[in-house]
């Protein structure tokens, strides 16, 4: 398959799918879990979105660094980081990721550089620039990949950080996941300017909009963007134009879209898209795809497994990693 940027290997598609089908059924299962109370705490679904998490992961080499937001099941996992420890890290148990202590929105993992989920909206983009900013400093040709929602765009954060990592030269891939809604608002009665990839070329660094529909798209223009980044050392920004199936939370009613609208989005869906296509042309068949998702299946359930059979946090060491910056028993000013 190419999209006249890159040729992509049938076996190297079959894998974008399984990636694809991995998280999306690792989040149905989650939702359950959540109704179910074993997941407790905020949840918000990347349903929908799976194909730019999927799509730029194939661009980034294991040294380099990823900053998500609280959306980021999808991201950890396309990641590389371990279903077992993004499943506990749900759970609360110790076995997870962060240790249990992090939940949904701050899966977290060294070994794979994935500096996780911020549960402040835009509050990923200055740990971009700041990881960004340490790797040039130490003289090494790695790329920070931040990923965040357009309801960042409205932060401050958004502009400080596209403005230091031009004046600075920081080799950052911002990859903004326009799911069209934030919270709930429409982005065209939110913005002034709704084409997010012009805000970010205002600050001097090249910006291109992409279907975030379409994985093998989102992979062509991480490509092309990360192979900047390494030449030049300077920034680059993506617009990946999305559409999110679920609320923006467990808690969301949806109000402000109706069900005709998510379902038109559904039958374009990023899953849909590739398994069609693949279909079409002859180079996969049901029997596959359903073996597919046995085979996630099964995963899920022995990460469920291996979840529920974890234990907790000892109370003992509650306060490891707590820091107190003096001793609180002696009177102030002792």
């Amino acid at each position: 398959m190419s999209n006249g940027k890159l040729h992509i290997s049938t076996p190297h598609l079959l894998f974008l799918l399984q990636q694809m089908i991995r998280i999306r059924r690792f989040e149905e299962r989650c939702s359950v879990l959540y109704q179910q109370q074993k997941i407790r705490g905020f949840l918000h679904l990347y349903d929908g979105e799976e194909a730019i998490a999927v799509g730029v992961m194939q661009a980034l080499m294991p040294a380099d660094a990823v900053v998500a937001t609280y959306r980021e099941h999808g991201h950890a996992l396309a990641r590389g980081v371990e279903m077992n420890a993004v499943m506990a890290e749900m759970y609360g148990k110790v076995t997870g990721c962060s240790g249990g202590r992090g939940g949904s929105m701050h899966l977290f993992d060294v070994k794979n550089r994935f500096y996780g989920g911020n549960a402040i909206v835009a509050g990923g983009l200055p740990i971009a620039v700041g990881l960004a900013l340490a790797d040039k400093l130490c003289g090494r040709n790695q790329i920070t990949a931040c990923f965040f929602g357009e309801g960042a765009v409205a932060e401050g954060e958004f502009h400080e950080s596209l403005n230091l990592a031009t004046l600075w030269d920081l080799p950052v891939l911002f990859i903004c996941e326009n799911n069209r809604y934030a919270m709930g608002t429409p982005l065209a009665i939110e913005e002034s300017e709704p084409n997010i990839y012009r805000k970010a070329a205002s600050y001097g660094l090249t910006a291109q909009v992409v279907d975030g529909m379409n994985v093998v798209d989102v992979e062509a223009a991480a490509k092309v963007a990360c192979n900047a980044i390494r030449n030049t050392g300077l920034p680059q920004f993506i617009e990946c134009q999305t559409y999110r199936f679920k609320g923006h939370s467990m808690f969301d009613t949806q109000l402000y879209r109706d069900s005709d609208e998510v379902a038109e989005w559904r039958a374009k869906g990023p899953i849909v898209q590739l398994r069609e296509w693949l279909m079409a042309n002859h180079l996969i068949e049901q029997a596959q795809v359903s073996e597919l998702e046995q085979a996630v299946d099964k995963e899920i359930e022995r990460a469920v497994e291996a979840a529920e059979a974890a234990g907790w946090e000892p109370e003992t060491d509650l306060m490891r990693h707590v820091y107190t910056p003096h001793d609180t028993s002696k009177p102030e000013g002792r």
